[in-house]
């Protein structure tokens, strides 16, 4: 395991000190919780990209009548 240091405000040092404690966990676990965390959020944000992009790439683009069914379900027509 590597230790590393991270410097954070005092206000979100002092709100991550107090989430440790109602959770009856250390700062350095909540700390590396959270870089987990954000780390998986952001590896299937960029692979979702990736994919699109692919699917782009090849020229997979939905057809006018398909966005306009999506669109329709959201949008309302004035009345």
């Amino acid at each position: 395991m590597t230790a590393f240091t991270v410097r954070v405000p005092d206000e979100t040092a002092a709100k991550l000190d107090q989430l440790a404690e109602k959770l009856d966990r250390s700062r350095s676990y909540m700390a590396a919780q959270a870089i987990e965390d954000f780390i998986a959020r952001e590896e299937w944000q960029l692979a979702e990209i990736e994919a699109g992009l692919a699917e782009a790439d090849r020229g997979e683009f939905a057809s006018a009548e398909s966005l306009a069914a999506v669109v329709a379900k959201y949008v309302k027509r004035p009345s």
